[in-house]
C-alpha cells in the first residue's frame, strides 16, 4: 500500500507518541530484564523503552509495585525533560500479556489508565477492551503477531498497529522470514509496523524500513547492558554468542521460543535433543511465563553476534545510532 511521505519528517504517518525519535527503534519488553532503571536509560537515550506489566511482582496484600513503577518512569522522564527541552525522553510502553491465564490483567490495565501509558504493547491474544482501555486514556496499541492471520484479526479488535516477529527473533519468534511477514502485512495495512527479529545494528534498523516497516524492534542486545535486570552470566553469554548459540525449542514454555545453548546445557539438557512440549504448559496467572524448574534457561535472539560487550544502555543507542546514520549515508551517496 501506498503511505504518505514526507522528506522532512518521514515519520509524519506514524501516531505522534512514535514520531520524533532520535532512530525509529523501539527497546522490545524482556521478561525480568526490563526494569525502570532500563526502561528510563532507553527513552532518554531517543528510543522507546518498555517493560512487561507482570515484570512488576509483589507479595499479597502489598501495594502494587506496577503503580510505583510508573510513578518512577513518569517523574525521572519529567525531570530529565525538564532539564533537557530540546532533547527530551522518548515516550515509553507497557506490555500487557493478555493471555487467559493472566489474573493480573484487569488491575494492571487499570494502574496504565490512571497513569495514561501512551504506548501499550500487547501480546498472546487481541482483546478489544484492552485495545479500548489504552484509546481510553490516549494511548495507542502495538500488538505482536507471528503471522498474517494473527495480523489482521489484531487490527480488526482495534489495534493501531502491529509488530511483526519474525524469525531469529528471541523468546516466543515466529517462523517466517522477515520478509515474507512484512510484504503480506503491507499488501493490506497502511498503519503503524514494526520488525523484531535480529535487530541488533543500526544498518538492520534502516533495513527493516526499507523492507516496508516503520521502526525496528531491539530486545537481546539490551540483556547486555548494565541497566538489565539478567544475571552476570547471562550478559557474557549474550557477549560471547553469535547466532549458532541459538536453540529453538518448546518445552520451556509450550510455546516456540529461542533460547541460549550454554543455558540449556547447564541445566543437564542436550540442546540437540530436546522433547517438544504441549501449549497448555503455559500459565501466566502467577505473573511467570516459565516454570521455575526453567528460570536459568535464557532467551535471547540470532542477532547477537552484534554485541561485543556489556555497556551501558545509553552506548549501546548511540552505537546503533551511529550504524543507522552512517548505513542511511551509504545508500543516499553523501
Amino acid at each position: 500500500m501506498t503511505r504518505p511521505w514526507n522528506a522532512t519528517h518521514p515519520d509524519a504517518h506514524l501516531p505522534k507518541a512514535l514520531q520524533g525519535l532520535r532512530i525509529p527503534a523501539v527497546g522490545s519488553p524482556l521478561f525480568i530484564i526490563s526494569v525502570p532503571a532500563l526502561v528510563i536509560a532507553q527513552c532518554k537515550s531517543g528510543i522507546i523503552g518498555s517493560f512487561p506489566a507482570l515484570n512488576a511482582r509483589e507479595g499479597e496484600g502489598e501495594h502494587p509495585l506496577l503503580d510505583t513503577w510508573l510513578s518512577q518512569i513518569d517523574e525521572e522522564l519529567d525531570r530529565h525533560n525538564q532539564a533537557n527541552p530540546d532533547t527530551p525522553a522518548a515516550p515509553f510502553a507497557v506490555n500487557q500479556i493478555v493471555h487467559r491465564s493472566n489474573a493480573r490483567l484487569e488491575r494492571d490495565i487499570e494502574i496504565c489508565v490512571r497513569h495514561k501509558v501512551p504506548v501499550w504493547i500487547t501480546s498472546l491474544g487481541a482483546r478489544v477492551e484492552v485495545n479500548e482501555a489504552a484509546h481510553s486514556c490516549g494511548g495507542i496499541v502495538l500488538h505482536d503477531i507471528i503471522n498474517n492471520f494473527f495480523a489482521k484479526k489484531a487490527i480488526e479488535k482495534g489495534a493501531d498497529g502491529l509488530i511483526a516477529v519474525a524469525a531469529g527473533a528471541g523468546g516466543h519468534a515466529g517462523p517466517q522470514s522477515p520478509f515474507a511477514l512484512i510484504q503480506e502485512i503491507r499488501e493490506w495495512f497502511n498503519g503503524p509496523l514494526l520488525l523484531s527479529g535480529s535487530i541488533a545494528t543500526g544498518q538492520a534498523v534502516l533495513a527493516a524500513q526499507a523492507m516496508g516497516a516503520d521502526m525496528g524492534y531491539i530486545g537481546s542486545p539490551f540483556i547486555a547492558t548494565e541497566e538489565a535486570n539478567a544475571m552476570q552470566g547471562y550478559k557474557d553469554a549474550i557477549v560471547d554468542g553469535t547466532a549458532a548459540d541459538i536453540v529453538t525449542s518448546s518445552l520451556f514454555t509450550g510455546v516456540s521460543g529461542n533460547y541460549l545453548r550454554p543455558s540449556i546445557e547447564a541445566a543437564g539438557m542436550d540442546p540437540d535433543n530436546l522433547p517438544s512440549a504441549d501449549s497448555k504448559s503455559m500459565n501466566f496467572g502467577d505473573g511467570s511465563s516459565k516454570p521455575k524448574a526453567w528460570k536459568e534457561i535464557w532467551g535471547a535472539g540470532q542477532g547477537i553476534g552484534a554485541v561485543k560487550s556489556v555497556e551501558p544502555a545509553a552506548a549501546l543507542v548511540d552505537r546503533i545510532a551511529a550504524e543507522y546514520h552512517a548505513a542511511l549515508a551509504k545508500l543516499s551517496g553523501a
